[in-house]
């Protein structure tokens, strides 16, 4: 393209006034509001200048009906909240990734009531004085575990870091080293506790930790021994740990506290649903621990927190801690934690009112009819040279969650027929998919895309049809 061509272009860029004069603008005026449609003009103007410079805009482009239609496509992108709902069709319950546990209903309207409305966060009502934002899921928390007290942090982390900066500061922690769990985000245990400024004393092997190492690692310097619930990986074959019992004793005849990092953290037996069976806080207090900690998100079904539950004087001491207020949650958080717990009470009701747990006993038959009715649909839009098939596959817990267990499932496996590199072609699809209005996220293995239906909901079928009823570009 010759320079002059080139300049000329450039030259006949409209205005920022021209361009707002234009009706298709205006109307986004009207919504949008004038300072943000210019601020964002400016930006498409520059966008069109520097097309312009790399020789790549043509007098065409410069219509401006056009430029209106394309300002206001991108306008629509730019303001997309970057929060957006997902499909998850990954087989993954409790996808980190993708927010982990879904809140039930009683959870919601809470969340809603509290965002609209003033709340006694830190009130009581019956002195009209201050009170304190545990006082609202305390007393549940010590029904459903048994324990004396009760606190909430952030997240389970933060409950473990909140611990260790209460309790071992420039002391000795005596961990086991087949418990140095590394979780998301490559945030370790031995992290944690340098930042906490304990010393982490490593005992045992990486598959097999005895009594004595206990014993034999405890001097004066120990402030605690810690047991860390292995939710995330499973050691196989040669293994040996220590119960919590065995600990719990060994930390007593010398006068030093035990505490438990369970992780993902459960209230009830799952195993009454089918389930694998996991330690519950409830067992984990009764077997003596003086402090265990928990995440809200995963197997419990509620918010992002970290709950911590022991003895009152223990509690007491994280309270005191500066860092307690830094890592404190807000009232969001225990507005949506409250009703969540207090499905617990009942939990003959727990698997109809507890999405996570509704979600982990679904019938394979529901997937199935599912998979049935979206199979045609996908298969059209896909055409020839792909074969969507409805088949059996394995649904997994996830964040953490019982890594070796998995749930049967069913869902839509995608495979390429056609000619040329089937890799590809399968990426292709999983982007198609996840770039459609409401993306759809699935996952992908040897060529195959997997697509478990597991968390898909009846009421977003008709979403799907609707995203699908396009063949693929």
């Amino acid at each position: 393209m010759p320079q002059s061509d080139l300049l000329a272009q450039a030259a006949h860029i409209p205005s920022i006034d021209r361009l707002l004069q234009l009706p298709a603008i205006q109307a986004l005026t009207q919504q949008h509001g004038h300072t943000l449609v210019t601020q964002h003009l400016r930006h498409f103007q520059a966008q069109l200048r520097q097309r312009a410079l790399a020789q790549k805009l043509r007098h065409a482009d410069l219509a401006l009906s056009q430029l209106a239609e394309q300002f206001a496509r991108q306008l629509q992108h730019d303001l997309q909240p970057k929060l957006r709902p997902m499909i998850n069709l990954t087989g993954t319950v409790l996808h980190t990734n993708l927010g982990r546990a879904l809140l039930p209903d009683a959870a919601i309207d809470a969340v809603v009531t509290a965002l609209t409305t003033p709340s006694n966060l830190e009130f009581d009502v019956e002195t009209g004085k201050r009170g304190d934002r545990d006082d609202l899921v305390e007393a549940l928390l010590c029904e459903l575990t048994g324990a004396e007290a009760a606190t909430v942090v952030n997240n389970n982390a933060a409950a473990v870091l909140l611990m260790l900066s209460t309790f071992a500061q420039e002391k000795e922690v005596v961990v086991s080293r087949g418990e140095l769990v590394e979780i998301g985000g490559a945030f370790r245990i031995p992290d944690i506790m340098k930042r906490a400024g304990a010393r982490l004393v490593e005992v045992g092997t990486t598959n097999r930790t005895h009594a004595f190492d206990y014993a034999d690692a405890i001097t004066e310097n120990t402030a605690m021994l810690m047991k860390v619930h292995c939710s995330n990986y499973a050691v196989m074959g040669f293994t040996k740990e220590v119960s919590l019992n065995e600990l719990v004793q060994i930390g007593r005849q010398k006068g030093i506290p035990t505490t438990v990092d369970l992780g993902s953290g459960t209230l009830v037996d799952l195993a009454k649903w089918g389930l694998p069976s996991e330690p519950t806080v409830k067992q984990t207090v009764q077997a003596g621990a003086d402090l265990v900690t928990f995440s809200g998100d995963k197997l419990l079904g509620g918010p992002q927190a970290g709950i911590i539950v022991g003895s009152k004087d223990s509690i007491r001491a994280l309270k005191k801690n500066p860092l307690k207020r830094a890592l404190r949650v807000g009232k969001l958080t225990l507005a949506a934690l409250e009703p969540v717990l207090a499905l617990y009470r009942s939990p003959e009701f727990l698997a109809e009112k507890l999405t996570t747990l509704a979600l982990f006993t679904r019938p394979q038959a529901e997937m199935k009819r599912q998979a049935q009715v979206l199979q045609p649909l996908l298969q059209n839009a896909l055409g020839a040279e792909y074969d969507v098939a409805v088949e059996p596959m394995f649904s997994q817990i996830g964040s953490g969650a019982m890594p070796v267990d998995v749930l049967p499932s069913y869902g839509l496996v995608v495979q390429f027929v056609g000619s040329g590199r089937a890799g590809s072609a399968i990426i292709k699809i999983e982007n198609w998919l996840r770039m459609q209005p409401r993306p759809v996220i699935g996952r992908i293995h040897r060529d195959t895309l997997y697509l478990d239906l597991r968390c898909l909901r009846d009421v977003d079928i008709p979403l799907l049809q609707a995203q699908w009823s396009q063949a693929l570009a």
